[in-house]
Protein backbone atom coordinates (compact mmCIF):
# COMPACT_ATOMS: atom_id res chain seq x y z
CA UNK A 1 0.00 0.00 0.00
CA UNK A 2 3.01 2.28 0.78
CA UNK A 3 6.27 1.87 -0.77
CA UNK A 4 9.03 1.81 1.62
CA UNK A 5 10.94 3.89 -0.90
CA UNK A 6 8.70 7.18 -1.06
CA UNK A 7 9.95 10.19 -0.05
CA UNK A 8 8.75 11.34 3.59
CA UNK A 9 7.83 14.92 4.14
CA UNK A 10 10.86 16.49 6.50
CA UNK A 11 7.72 18.40 8.01
CA UNK A 12 4.28 16.45 8.59
CA UNK A 13 0.97 17.87 10.39
CA UNK A 14 -0.67 15.33 13.30
CA UNK A 15 -4.03 16.28 14.82
CA UNK A 16 -4.23 14.86 17.98
CA UNK A 17 -8.00 13.62 19.49
CA UNK A 18 -7.77 12.58 22.65
CA UNK A 19 -11.15 12.05 22.84
CA UNK A 20 -12.60 10.66 26.18
CA UNK A 21 -11.78 8.22 29.06
CA UNK A 22 -8.41 6.83 28.58
CA UNK A 23 -7.98 8.12 25.25
CA UNK A 24 -5.67 11.33 26.70
CA UNK A 25 -3.32 8.84 28.15
CA UNK A 26 -2.91 6.30 25.40
CA UNK A 27 -2.44 9.61 22.89
CA UNK A 28 -0.01 11.45 24.85
CA UNK A 29 1.70 8.01 25.09
CA UNK A 30 1.76 7.64 21.27
CA UNK A 31 3.16 10.97 20.89
CA UNK A 32 5.63 10.38 23.03
CA UNK A 33 7.10 7.84 20.85
CA UNK A 34 6.06 9.96 17.68
CA UNK A 35 8.51 12.42 19.43
CA UNK A 36 11.36 9.47 19.63
CA UNK A 37 10.94 8.66 16.04
CA UNK A 38 10.97 11.77 14.95
CA UNK A 39 14.28 12.60 16.63
CA UNK A 40 15.85 8.85 15.64
CA UNK A 41 14.81 9.88 11.83
CA UNK A 42 15.37 13.42 11.52
CA UNK A 43 11.79 14.26 10.74
CA UNK A 44 10.07 17.01 12.14
CA UNK A 45 6.35 16.41 13.54
CA UNK A 46 4.06 19.40 14.21
CA UNK A 47 0.81 18.52 16.04
CA UNK A 48 -2.59 20.18 16.68
CA UNK A 49 -5.21 19.38 18.60
CA UNK A 50 -8.89 18.86 19.21
CA UNK A 51 -11.92 18.04 20.80
CA UNK A 52 -14.16 14.99 19.89
CA UNK A 53 -16.63 12.85 21.17
CA UNK A 54 -18.03 13.45 24.51
CA UNK A 55 -15.27 15.91 25.34
CA UNK A 56 -16.94 17.74 22.98
CA UNK A 57 -20.51 17.58 23.60
CA UNK A 58 -19.49 18.97 27.39
CA UNK A 59 -17.64 21.81 25.81
CA UNK A 60 -19.72 22.92 23.05
CA UNK A 61 -22.80 20.30 22.40
CA UNK A 62 -21.75 19.00 19.34
CA UNK A 63 -19.63 15.92 18.82
CA UNK A 64 -17.54 16.99 16.15
CA UNK A 65 -17.34 20.72 16.23
CA UNK A 66 -16.13 22.54 13.75
CA UNK A 67 -12.77 23.78 14.14
CA UNK A 68 -12.00 19.88 15.09
CA UNK A 69 -13.27 19.20 11.37
CA UNK A 70 -10.68 22.05 10.16
CA UNK A 71 -7.96 20.37 12.36
CA UNK A 72 -8.54 17.58 11.20
CA UNK A 73 -8.87 18.18 7.25
CA UNK A 74 -5.42 20.70 7.25
CA UNK A 75 -3.61 17.79 8.30
CA UNK A 76 -1.49 15.04 6.81
CA UNK A 77 -2.87 12.35 9.21
CA UNK A 78 -5.11 12.18 12.72
CA UNK A 79 -4.34 10.46 15.77
CA UNK A 80 -7.75 9.25 18.13
CA UNK A 81 -7.57 7.80 21.20
CA UNK A 82 -11.38 6.89 22.12
CA UNK A 83 -15.20 8.00 22.29
CA UNK A 84 -17.52 7.61 24.65
CA UNK A 85 -18.55 6.63 28.29
CA UNK A 86 -21.33 6.38 31.05
CA UNK A 87 -22.15 9.67 31.13
CA UNK A 88 -23.16 10.18 27.78
CA UNK A 89 -24.13 6.33 27.17
CA UNK A 90 -28.20 6.75 26.41
CA UNK A 91 -28.66 5.39 23.18
CA UNK A 92 -31.46 7.29 22.83
CA UNK A 93 -30.28 10.50 23.27
CA UNK A 94 -30.15 13.33 20.34
CA UNK A 95 -26.51 13.85 20.53
CA UNK A 96 -23.68 10.77 21.34
CA UNK A 97 -20.31 10.63 21.43
CA UNK A 98 -19.69 8.11 18.23
CA UNK A 99 -22.20 10.69 16.08
CA UNK A 100 -18.94 12.60 15.90
CA UNK A 101 -16.60 9.92 14.80
CA UNK A 102 -18.82 8.62 12.08
CA UNK A 103 -18.90 12.20 11.01
CA UNK A 104 -14.87 12.23 11.06
CA UNK A 105 -15.08 9.42 9.04
CA UNK A 106 -16.98 11.03 6.63
CA UNK A 107 -15.51 14.40 6.53
CA UNK A 108 -12.18 12.83 5.85
CA UNK A 109 -13.68 10.45 3.41
CA UNK A 110 -11.38 7.27 4.59
CA UNK A 111 -13.75 4.38 3.84
CA UNK A 112 -11.28 1.47 4.34
CA UNK A 113 -10.83 0.21 7.89
CA UNK A 114 -7.25 -1.60 8.28
CA UNK A 115 -7.03 -4.02 11.55
CA UNK A 116 -3.89 -6.14 11.33
CA UNK A 117 -4.21 -9.23 13.96
CA UNK A 118 -0.28 -10.46 14.36
CA UNK A 119 -0.05 -11.84 18.01
CA UNK A 120 2.99 -12.02 19.79
CA UNK A 121 4.56 -15.03 20.85
CA UNK A 122 5.34 -14.07 24.37
CA UNK A 123 1.97 -13.13 25.16
CA UNK A 124 0.85 -16.64 24.46
CA UNK A 125 -0.20 -16.91 28.15
CA UNK A 126 -2.44 -13.86 27.90
CA UNK A 127 -4.42 -15.59 25.03
CA UNK A 128 -8.27 -17.42 25.71
CA UNK A 129 -7.01 -19.57 23.07
CA UNK A 130 -4.86 -22.26 23.12
CA UNK A 131 -1.37 -21.82 21.87
CA UNK A 132 -1.72 -24.54 18.68
CA UNK A 133 -4.43 -22.37 17.68
CA UNK A 134 -2.87 -18.77 17.73
CA UNK A 135 0.60 -19.78 16.55
CA UNK A 136 1.33 -18.51 12.93
CA UNK A 137 -1.85 -16.35 13.44
CA UNK A 138 -0.99 -12.98 11.06
CA UNK A 139 -4.44 -11.84 9.14
CA UNK A 140 -5.63 -7.89 8.50
CA UNK A 141 -9.11 -7.03 8.42
CA UNK A 142 -10.27 -4.62 5.73
CA UNK A 143 -13.69 -3.14 6.73
CA UNK A 144 -15.98 -0.42 4.85
CA UNK A 145 -16.12 2.35 6.93
CA UNK A 146 -18.83 4.78 5.25
CA UNK A 147 -21.47 2.52 3.90
CA UNK A 148 -23.75 0.06 5.12
CA UNK A 149 -26.80 -0.10 7.80
CA UNK A 150 -24.38 2.45 10.11
CA UNK A 151 -25.28 5.45 7.22
CA UNK A 152 -28.32 4.13 5.85
CA UNK A 153 -31.89 5.65 6.29
CA UNK A 154 -33.18 5.11 9.75
CA UNK A 155 -36.79 5.01 10.48
CA UNK A 156 -38.36 4.72 13.97
CA UNK A 157 -42.40 5.19 14.61
CA UNK A 158 -44.96 4.49 17.09
CA UNK A 159 -48.45 3.15 16.45
CA UNK A 160 -50.57 2.75 19.71
CA UNK A 161 -48.93 -0.20 21.81
CA UNK A 162 -46.44 -1.02 18.33
CA UNK A 163 -42.68 0.27 17.86
CA UNK A 164 -41.55 0.06 14.30
CA UNK A 165 -37.70 0.68 13.71
CA UNK A 166 -35.76 0.41 10.36
CA UNK A 167 -32.05 0.61 9.72
CA UNK A 168 -31.44 0.52 5.66
CA UNK A 169 -28.41 -1.32 4.70
CA UNK A 170 -27.06 -0.14 1.17
CA UNK A 171 -24.18 0.09 -0.92
CA UNK A 172 -22.90 1.01 -4.56
CA UNK A 173 -20.73 -1.19 -6.74
CA UNK A 174 -18.20 1.92 -6.01
CA UNK A 175 -18.19 1.74 -2.60
CA UNK A 176 -17.52 -1.57 -2.91
CA UNK A 177 -15.07 -1.57 -5.55
CA UNK A 178 -12.72 0.59 -3.77
CA UNK A 179 -12.71 -1.17 -0.35
CA UNK A 180 -12.15 -4.69 -2.08
CA UNK A 181 -9.61 -3.03 -4.08
CA UNK A 182 -7.89 -2.17 -0.81
CA UNK A 183 -8.10 -5.42 0.37
CA UNK A 184 -6.51 -7.00 -2.86
CA UNK A 185 -3.97 -4.97 -2.79
CA UNK A 186 -2.27 -5.86 0.56
CA UNK A 187 -3.49 -9.59 -0.35
CA UNK A 188 -0.87 -9.01 -3.32
CA UNK A 189 1.78 -8.21 -0.72
CA UNK A 190 1.43 -10.56 1.89
CA UNK A 191 0.33 -14.08 0.76
CA UNK A 192 -1.96 -13.35 -1.73
CA UNK A 193 -5.00 -14.65 -0.29
CA UNK A 194 -8.11 -12.51 0.15
CA UNK A 195 -11.47 -13.60 1.91
CA UNK A 196 -14.52 -11.84 1.79
CA UNK A 197 -17.13 -11.93 3.82
CA UNK A 198 -20.72 -11.40 3.60
CA UNK A 199 -24.07 -12.85 3.89
CA UNK A 200 -25.11 -13.50 0.61
CA UNK A 201 -27.59 -16.19 1.52
CA UNK A 202 -30.07 -13.86 2.83
CA UNK A 203 -29.28 -10.00 2.04
CA UNK A 204 -29.41 -8.26 -1.16
CA UNK A 205 -26.55 -6.00 -0.27
CA UNK A 206 -24.60 -8.66 0.26
CA UNK A 207 -25.36 -10.56 -3.23
CA UNK A 208 -23.70 -7.63 -4.51
CA UNK A 209 -20.98 -7.41 -2.70
CA UNK A 210 -20.46 -10.88 -3.85
CA UNK A 211 -20.44 -10.36 -7.46
CA UNK A 212 -18.31 -7.04 -7.36
CA UNK A 213 -15.88 -8.46 -5.60
CA UNK A 214 -15.28 -11.17 -8.06
CA UNK A 215 -15.52 -9.37 -10.55
CA UNK A 216 -12.80 -6.82 -9.09
CA UNK A 217 -10.45 -9.66 -8.35
CA UNK A 218 -10.80 -11.24 -11.31
CA UNK A 219 -9.99 -8.49 -13.34
CA UNK A 220 -7.55 -6.48 -11.88
CA UNK A 221 -5.61 -9.34 -9.24
CA UNK A 222 -5.66 -12.32 -11.34
CA UNK A 223 -2.69 -13.20 -8.99
CA UNK A 224 -4.83 -13.14 -5.48
CA UNK A 225 -6.78 -16.31 -5.05
CA UNK A 226 -10.39 -15.46 -3.46
CA UNK A 227 -13.10 -16.97 -1.49
CA UNK A 228 -16.58 -16.07 -0.27
CA UNK A 229 -17.36 -17.01 3.39
CA UNK A 230 -20.47 -16.55 4.68
CA UNK A 231 -19.93 -14.38 8.46
CA UNK A 232 -21.38 -16.82 10.58
CA UNK A 233 -18.91 -19.43 9.31
CA UNK A 234 -16.05 -16.50 9.61
CA UNK A 235 -16.74 -15.77 13.22
CA UNK A 236 -16.60 -19.65 13.71
CA UNK A 237 -12.99 -19.93 11.94
CA UNK A 238 -11.54 -16.74 13.29
CA UNK A 239 -11.83 -19.05 16.39
CA UNK A 240 -11.03 -22.33 15.45
CA UNK A 241 -8.61 -22.04 13.21
CA UNK A 242 -7.77 -18.11 12.39
CA UNK A 243 -4.51 -19.06 10.98
CA UNK A 244 -6.11 -19.76 7.87
CA UNK A 245 -6.60 -16.10 6.78
CA UNK A 246 -4.42 -13.47 5.30
CA UNK A 247 -6.63 -10.73 4.34
CA UNK A 248 -10.44 -10.51 5.23
CA UNK A 249 -12.67 -8.16 3.28
CA UNK A 250 -16.08 -6.93 4.56
CA UNK A 251 -18.63 -4.80 5.24
CA UNK A 252 -18.91 -1.69 7.85
CA UNK A 253 -21.12 -3.96 10.23
CA UNK A 254 -19.59 -7.11 9.33
CA UNK A 255 -16.06 -5.50 10.03
CA UNK A 256 -17.27 -4.13 13.34
CA UNK A 257 -18.34 -7.21 14.94
CA UNK A 258 -15.42 -9.29 13.57
CA UNK A 259 -12.70 -7.34 14.31
CA UNK A 260 -13.55 -7.08 18.11
CA UNK A 261 -13.60 -10.84 17.71
CA UNK A 262 -10.52 -11.07 16.42
CA UNK A 263 -9.08 -9.13 18.81
CA UNK A 264 -8.73 -11.50 21.68
CA UNK A 265 -6.63 -13.70 19.60
CA UNK A 266 -3.89 -11.44 20.68
CA UNK A 267 -4.75 -11.61 24.57
CA UNK A 268 -6.14 -8.05 24.66
CA UNK A 269 -7.79 -5.49 22.53
CA UNK A 270 -5.24 -2.98 24.05
CA UNK A 271 -2.53 -4.55 21.48
CA UNK A 272 -4.33 -3.71 18.07
CA UNK A 273 -4.08 -0.55 16.03
CA UNK A 274 -6.27 0.44 13.33
CA UNK A 275 -5.91 2.62 9.90
CA UNK A 276 -8.43 4.30 8.51
CA UNK A 277 -7.75 5.26 4.93
CA UNK A 278 -9.44 7.36 1.75
CA UNK A 279 -7.89 7.59 -1.76
CA UNK A 280 -4.12 8.07 -2.66
CA UNK A 281 -3.35 11.36 -3.22
CA UNK A 282 -1.05 12.47 -5.76
CA UNK A 283 1.98 11.48 -3.34
CA UNK A 284 0.94 7.66 -3.24
CA UNK A 285 0.03 8.41 0.19
CA UNK A 286 -3.35 8.53 1.83
CA UNK A 287 -5.53 10.64 4.13
CA UNK A 288 -5.69 8.74 6.99
CA UNK A 289 -7.66 8.63 10.35
CA UNK A 290 -5.74 6.27 13.20
CA UNK A 291 -6.65 4.86 16.71
CA UNK A 292 -6.75 1.69 18.43
CA UNK A 293 -9.45 -0.34 18.34
CA UNK A 294 -10.26 -0.35 22.10
CA UNK A 295 -12.98 2.08 23.94
CA UNK A 296 -12.56 4.43 26.08
CA UNK A 297 -12.26 2.05 29.38
CA UNK A 298 -13.73 5.01 31.69
CA UNK A 299 -12.93 1.89 35.18
CA UNK A 300 -9.21 2.47 34.33
CA UNK A 301 -8.84 6.19 34.23
CA UNK A 302 -6.07 7.61 35.96
CA UNK A 303 -5.11 4.16 37.33
CA UNK A 304 -1.56 3.92 35.12
CA UNK A 305 -3.31 0.87 33.66
CA UNK A 306 -4.17 1.67 30.13
CA UNK A 307 -2.36 -0.47 27.49
CA UNK A 308 -0.74 2.12 25.18
CA UNK A 309 -0.09 -0.29 22.71
CA UNK A 310 -2.57 0.31 20.40
CA UNK A 311 -1.89 3.52 20.14
CA UNK A 312 1.40 3.50 19.53
CA UNK A 313 0.97 0.90 16.61
CA UNK A 314 -1.15 3.14 15.49
CA UNK A 315 1.24 5.93 15.27
CA UNK A 316 3.44 3.48 13.32
CA UNK A 317 0.85 2.66 10.81
CA UNK A 318 0.31 6.65 10.65
CA UNK A 319 4.09 7.09 9.42
CA UNK A 320 3.67 4.03 6.96
CA UNK A 321 0.41 4.64 5.55
CA UNK A 322 0.04 8.70 5.57
CA UNK A 323 4.07 9.92 5.81
CA UNK A 324 5.68 7.39 3.60
CA UNK A 325 8.21 6.82 6.54
CA UNK A 326 8.46 3.15 6.44
CA UNK A 327 11.95 2.63 8.26
CA UNK A 328 10.31 4.41 11.14
CA UNK A 329 7.35 2.35 11.53
CA UNK A 330 9.21 -0.75 11.22
CA UNK A 331 11.32 0.68 14.40
CA UNK A 332 8.57 1.76 16.13
CA UNK A 333 7.31 -2.56 15.55
CA UNK A 334 10.25 -3.66 16.52
CA UNK A 335 10.85 -1.27 19.77
CA UNK A 336 7.35 -2.38 20.62
CA UNK A 337 7.97 -6.33 20.37
CA UNK A 338 11.35 -5.66 22.15
CA UNK A 339 9.61 -3.92 25.09
CA UNK A 340 6.53 -7.02 24.99
CA UNK A 341 9.04 -9.71 24.77
CA UNK A 342 11.00 -8.54 27.47
CA UNK A 343 7.57 -8.15 30.20
CA UNK A 344 7.25 -4.74 30.10
CA UNK A 345 3.69 -4.66 29.89
CA UNK A 346 0.40 -3.01 31.56
CA UNK A 347 -1.05 -5.46 33.90
CA UNK A 348 -3.41 -7.31 31.89
CA UNK A 349 -0.92 -9.11 29.76
CA UNK A 350 1.58 -9.22 32.54
CA UNK A 351 3.10 -12.91 33.50
CA UNK A 352 1.24 -15.11 36.28
CA UNK A 353 2.48 -13.41 39.49
CA UNK A 354 4.10 -10.06 38.06
CA UNK A 355 1.95 -6.90 38.50
CA UNK A 356 3.06 -5.28 35.42
CA UNK A 357 4.05 -1.87 34.34
CA UNK A 358 1.68 1.34 33.94
CA UNK A 359 0.76 3.08 30.90
CA UNK A 360 3.68 5.61 30.78
CA UNK A 361 6.40 3.14 31.84
CA UNK A 362 5.07 1.16 28.61
CA UNK A 363 5.59 4.15 26.34
CA UNK A 364 8.78 5.60 27.79
CA UNK A 365 10.60 2.06 27.64
CA UNK A 366 9.49 1.88 23.85
CA UNK A 367 11.08 5.23 23.15
CA UNK A 368 13.84 4.30 24.90
CA UNK A 369 14.60 0.96 22.98
CA UNK A 370 13.80 3.84 19.84
CA UNK A 371 16.57 5.93 21.10
CA UNK A 372 19.11 2.54 21.79
CA UNK A 373 18.46 1.14 18.51
CA UNK A 374 20.10 4.71 16.62
CA UNK A 375 22.74 4.56 18.98
CA UNK A 376 23.17 0.97 17.63
CA UNK A 377 22.82 1.78 13.95
CA UNK A 378 25.56 4.13 14.30
CA UNK A 379 28.30 1.55 15.79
Amino acid sequence: MTSSHSTPAALATIALLHGDGIGPEVVDAARSVLDAAAARFDFTVHYTAGLIGGAAIDATGQPLPDDTRTCCLNADAVLLGAVGGPAWDNPSATVRPEQGLLALRQALGVFANIRPVLPFPSLAHASPLRHEIVAGVDLVVVRELTGGIYFGAKHHEVTGAVELASDLCVYTTPEIERVVRVGAELARARRRRLTSVDKANVLESSRLWRRVTSRVVAEEFPDVAVDHMLVDSCAMHLIQSPSRFDVIVTDNMFGDILTDEAAVISGSIGLLPSASLGLPGTSGRRRGLYEPIHGSAPDIVGTGRANPIGAILSAAMLLRHSLGLEDAARAIEDAVRHTIDEGTVTPELAAPATSGSTTAIVASRVAELLEASASMAGR
